[in-house]
């Protein structure tokens, strides 16, 4: 289980410890809300194993792998604004529990702790971080006109790189540089991780066309993979999975066999065949 792993007992301790210091207040009630409702933690695990599988110390990364988690819970606060989310992660959102001025302030706060606690590292490191922040807001603001009628698969793709698989390939890329991984190496791990966001969220939207989504509830949806297919959706949809599933397994075999690797292999499946499960 991914739970029993030291890089997740690693990164779910830092989140502890940063709603812990908080000052008492009404932000703190509500940032504990989000985190008490779990979340899968794979971005920032994903960051502390490619340093790892360069010989990176998983301690020398929690910060960055804390800003990572902390960039994700933002965006989906603003997300669940944007589309009017109900429930996330099986609880009420932010914004349904708490309000609009609530949900803004919340993400505003968790973004700027982001920026604090990526400001140690190398600037390679923060200029990554920064890029990963303005694809995701550019992949949001194509996800809320995908409902215009010439939304095309093109259009989608660009759409999903942007606002999902982004910050999984900046969470392997920051890893890698950290891990101290030559030019080549932090070019795979961008290429892996970008591949294993894609596979996620046509995953993630298979379930959601098909209603098997149960831990998230929104009163507006966008335009998904399996909704500009049509004829043949989930077939054609399950297919490009597999496409980006088998480009991210090869690129993670052309690493040295290790533990590390083999988590890694295990992250790809948990993200996308054991999701992918229920749609069989």
């Amino acid at each position: 289980m991914i739970t029993d792993w030291y890089e997740y007992r690693l990164i779910n301790g830092a989140i502890v410890n940063m709603v812990d210091d908080l000052d008492e207040s009404n932000l703190k009630r509500i940032i504990r809300h989000v985190f008490d409702s779990g979340g899968k933690k794979i971005r920032p695990i994903i960051l502390i194993l490619s340093s790892e599988l360069f010989g990176g110390d998983a301690d020398e990364c929690v910060d960055a792998a804390l800003a990572i988690e902390l960039i994700h819970s933002a965006s989906l606060i603003h997300d669940d604004i944007l589309d009017v989310g109900l429930v996330r992660r099986g609880v009420p959102s932010v914004y349904n529990q708490f309000g609009l001025a609530a949900a803004i302030l919340c993400g505003d706060f968790l973004i700027s702790k982001s920026i604090e606690l990526i400001s140690k590292y190398d600037r390679a490191v923060i200029q990554d971080f920064g890029r990963a922040g303005m694809s995701m807001s550019e992949g949001e603001a194509l996800d809320v006109n995908s409902n215009e009628a010439d939304f095309s698969e093109n259009d989608y793709f660009e759409c999903i790189s942007k606002k999902t698989a982004s910050l999984f390939a900046a969470s392997a890329r920051m890893g890698g540089r950290i891990g101290r991984a030559d030019v080549r190496s932090v070019s795979r791990c961008t290429e892996f991780g970008m591949h294993l966001g894609m596979a996620y969220q046509i995953i993630d939207d298979i379930l959601e066309c098909k209603e098997l989504q149960h831990e998230k509830k929104s009163e507006n949806t966008a335009t998904t993979l399996p909704h500009i297919l049509k004829h043949d959706a989930i077939d054609l949809s399950i297919k490009e999975v597999q496409h980006h599933v088998d480009c991210s397994k090869q690129i993670i075999n052309s690493f040295n066999e290790t533990e590390v690797r083999t988590k890694l292999h295990k992250i790809v499946d948990y993200m996308t065949f054991d999701l992918a499960g229920a749609v069989e």
